[in-house]
């Protein structure tokens, strides 16, 4: 799964069904705020304990929708129920991504694509898919 600004919320919370093996969350809007369509009461940083995947989250460290406090609480949030994740921040604003634009930056939005296809192909691959599966590689033609 993967998911930009709001999607990167939705792609947090689908994580926490188990048979998502990896979620990619750019720039996840709202995880801190608890805050997810309507009303301030939605439970991600509660749920965090039922993420069995793997997860890549993506910031930028000018974002202002998500800000150090924000990106700080879910970070420990994270690291308290022993998620296995990855964390990555960077100078760059929300959306950068997105290849239109004043916002956008070519770098990082390539090199962070180019991260998430590797965490991909190893959890869906011929990596992970190995252990789980015994040694053998699942392919239908």
């Amino acid at each position: 799964m993967m998911g930009i600004c709001i999607g990167g919320h939705l792609a947090f919370r689908a994580a926490m069904n188990t048979e998502v093996a990896a979620a990619v969350c750019c720039y996840a809007t709202d995880i801190h705020k608890r805050s997810l369509a309507q009303g301030m009461n939605e439970n991600s940083l509660d749920r965090i304990k039922d993420i069995k995947g793997e997860l890549m989250m993506i910031w930028g460290r000018q974002d202002p929708h998500v800000p150090a406090e924000g990106r700080a609480t879910v970070y420990a949030a994270l690291a308290a129920a022993g998620t296995h994740f990855t964390w990555h921040e960077f100078t760059g604003a929300h959306a950068f991504l997105r290849d239109e634009g004043y916002r956008y930056d070519a770098e990082p939005a390539h090199h962070y694509l180019g991260q998430a296809v590797q965490v991909f192909r190893r959890k869906l691959g011929e990596g992970d898919l190995r252990a789980v599966t015994g040694g053998a590689s699942q392919t239908k033609d």
